[in-house]
């Protein structure tokens, strides 16, 4: 072998070792949607992670003077819903609570039912889920408003089991519902998003892409003694 020959043969070698040595190709990241998530939506961030429990239902801290409404922003869009903070205060105090502590986010929807209801707020995600406590019956707006569509109720195992799981009542679902479940809310827009989570695919009532509650932010507006409202504070889930 001529020493030209060896040199090749040792460049040749050379050349593979560095490029051995070389970090991998890592291709970029692109903001596009995950193929298991419903709606075209991504997977949050906080997806996954450990919810907290608590031991007791929180103490009643919303503002009396406040008029309260919620934001879900969901894999399919927002909904915003009015709180019936008057009529249903300890309720709206939970979902206040659980809201502000980040409790919802990244929780799903993990119950849809065609022409009745889509369900959430669930850390388990299946059903039996909840933040460590229950707490009692608030059910005077049930029994003589009723449900309708767009309203925003407790879910329930029986009286008094009140958490976390939550429902949103779907066009031609509130003939079939009870006056079992507090009522604490209305879909005032967003409505076509809730529609959106209606029209999933589905296994039985489990959807086959997974519909995420990314976010609930909570805004409390301050009623004037005229009932002029002006912003009085914005919190957040996250």
């Amino acid at each position: 072998m001529t020493v030209g020959v060896i040199g090749a043969v040792v460049l040749v070698v050379a050349l593979a070792m560095i490029v051995s040595l070389l970090p991998p190709r890592v291709a970029p990241v692109v903001d596009q949607p995950t193929p298991d998530v419903a709606c075209g939506g991504q997977v949050p961030a906080v997806a996954g992670q450990d919810k907290p429990r608590f031991d007791e239902p929180p103490e009643l801290s919303i503002d009396p003077t406040a008029d309260y409404r919620a934001t879900i922003a969901t894999s399919c869009g927002h909904v915003i819903v009015d709180l019936y903070e008057e009529q249903a205060p300890r309720t709206v105090n939970n979902f206040v609570f659980l809201a502000e502590q980040g409790f919802y986010d990244g929780l799903t929807f993990h119950r849809v039912a065609p022409g009745f209801v889509v369900q959430g707020g669930d850390p388990a995600g299946e059903g039996s889920g909840g933040p460590g406590y229950r707490f009692g019956d608030e059910l005077h707006l049930a029994r003589t408003q009723g449900y309708v569509p767009g309203s925003v109720a407790m879910a329930n195992s029986g009286p008094d089991t009140n958490g976390s799981q939550f429902f949103i009542v779907l066009p031609g679902g509130a003939e079939a519902l009870q006056p079992q479940y507090n009522l604490f809310g209305q879909v005032v827009d967003g409505m076509d998003a809730v529609q959106r989570i209606e029209e999933v695919p589905l296994s039985g009532q489990s959807p086959l892409r997974r519909v995420y509650i990314e976010a609930v932010t909570i805004e409390a507006v301050t009623r004037s003694p005229t009932d002029a409202a002006s912003p009085a504070s914005t919190t957040t889930g996250t």
